[in-house]
């Protein structure tokens, strides 16, 4: 625990790195560059780990459905899928993200919520959680953050102790650890869940206005979840109960629906809104920018084949159709290289050719050739520009994106006036829990923190719940029979 004679990070070639925390951006609160080679070695790397299996989100399960436009959004949107009355064919995978292919449905943990709509534009893939937040605000701490929460080098099993000691290292981790340890972080269902989209993305109207714009999906069937010892139960009993119950109620003819609504934030607001809008450890608060309803998502249609359509499944943020686009969100950006890399890795170069990722659309490309490529461009062009007649570029289909200034540097994004790591789970905590609840997440706290922690990393532990809220940490410490 001591900084003593602790070595410095270096790259893999040996040379000494500024910073395992904050990515290389323009000014506090701009764009990440591909010149941070840091970062790109980390996240190419980590993306490497694993053979054949997903590094992250391995074990899930899938199935196809639509998503039908039912209101008009056309001021804000321009995407065609978004056309009121449009019903666009979807499929969507469902998944634990720390557990390994044959890891319990049922452990507590995040549930990845990730949708795919072959629009006539392309595919869009939503790329979400079942959290409206994440541990972590940059991407540079993203390998570190799944490395702490997987098994240990030596006796390759979990420990509890290095998830507590990242945690409290990272406080803004608070607010996910809040959703993570209550009644929502072991759903009843992959049904019985809501989806997020989770972090802030860009909209903009056919007249070229833009907005801010966060996706909720919302469950038909109500919310339901697991105690933490039923939880455990029935991950002896039946393993694979979430993946079933899925597969079981489409087949008898039971859709799964959710509704699909937003907030929206005019571009300007941005700006000087009360804490960092494109924080992904943060919510926006409904009174501020309230639920607009969009549409609805229905799942229809159980997959012929696992491996074909489950297992093959590649989801990318940064496939979003025209009308779409990023935000400053750092770890957006980050994702945009790091899915689509670990899919060439883990699948192959032409994973997009595969039916359950090809596109709905017409593709004219010129990228060629590679590993298992079955479509081919027969006599066109390979290159651009050329005088053939080959597919060429519009500019009416620039990239959305905001203005930016500032030196290059590593540095936490600019604080906002109410930016804080612990006000969001202090108001998740005092307002959201009821009295049940908030026992519920000092049981579950209190039950993970007394297996294999640390005095040290307890003690941070238990200060790092004060920080939330006295009453809840002094409550943990009280539970786990310590005096910190």
């Amino acid at each position: 625990m001591s900084d003593e004679r602790r070595p410095v990070t270096t790259t893999d070639a040996g040379i000494p790195a500024a910073s395992d925390e904050h990515s290389l951006t323009v000014g506090p609160d701009g764009p990440i560059l591909l010149q941070d080679h840091y970062l790109i070695q980390k996240m190419a790397q980590f993306n490497r780990e694993r053979v054949p299996e997903r590094v992250v989100h391995a074990k899930g399960g899938g199935a196809h459905g639509f998503f039908e436009a039912t209101e008009d959004l056309s001021q804000y949107c321009k995407a065609a899928f978004l056309a009121k009355g449009t019903r666009t064919p979807a499929f969507v995978r469902f998944s634990t993200v720390a557990g390994e292919l044959g890891s319990a449905d049922t452990v507590r943990d995040p549930r990845g919520f990730a949708i795919k709509l072959y629009t006539e534009q392309g595919n869009y893939d939503l790329v979400g959680n079942n959290t409206p937040v994440f541990f972590i605000r940059d991407p540079q701490k993203f390998s570190d953050f799944i490395h702490s929460q997987k098994r240990r080098p030596d006796t390759n099993t979990r420990d509890n102790d290095m998830q507590w000691d990242f945690w409290t290292l990272s406080p803004e981790s608070a607010h996910q650890v809040a959703w993570l340890f209550g009644d929502r972080g072991i759903p009843r269902t992959w049904r019985h869940m809501n989806g997020y989209g989770s972090h802030t993305f860009s909209w903009v109207n056919a007249g070229g206005e833009r907005f801010w714009v966060k996706y909720h999906f919302k469950t038909g069937q109500g919310i339901q979840f697991f105690a933490d010892a039923d939880a455990k139960a029935m991950a002896a009993e039946d393993p694979d109960f979430h993946l079933r119950d899925l597969y079981q109620t489409i087949a008898r003819g039971e859709h799964p629906s959710w509704t699909l609504s937003v907030q929206i934030m005019p571009f300007e607001d941005a700006a000087d809104y009360r804490f960092n809008p494109f924080d992904l450890t943060k919510v926006w608060p409904h009174a501020d920018y309230p639920l607009v309803k969009v549409g609805r998502l229905v799942l229809n249609r159980n997959p012929e084949n696992y491996f074909a359509e489950v297992e093959q499944a590649s989801f990318e943020p940064a496939n979003m159709v025209p009308g779409i686009g990023p935000s400053p969100d750092r770890m957006l950006l980050g994702r945009l290289f790091s899915y689509p890399d670990t899919h060439r890795y883990r699948i192959g170069p032409n994973y997009l050719q595969l039916p359950i990722n090809q596109p709905r659309a017409e593709v004219h490309s010129y990228n060629k050739d590679g590993h298992m490529r079955y479509q081919h461009s027969g006599n066109q062009p390979v290159y651009a520009p050329n005088s053939y007649g080959g597919p060429q570029a519009d500019p009416r289909y620039e990239d959305l994106g905001w203005q930016v200034s500032g030196e290059i540097a590593r540095a936490a994004a600019s604080r906002h006036r109410d930016d804080d790591d612990f006000v969001q789970p202090r108001m998740l905590y005092r307002d959201v829990m009821d009295d049940a609840a908030k026992a519920r997440l000092v049981s579950n706290l209190a039950g993970h923190l007394s297996q294999g922690v640390t005095p040290a990393v307890l003690g941070r532990a238990i200060e790092y719940w004060r920080s939330v809220d006295g009453d809840l940490g002094t409550r943990v410490a009280k539970a786990v029979g310590s005096r910190a």
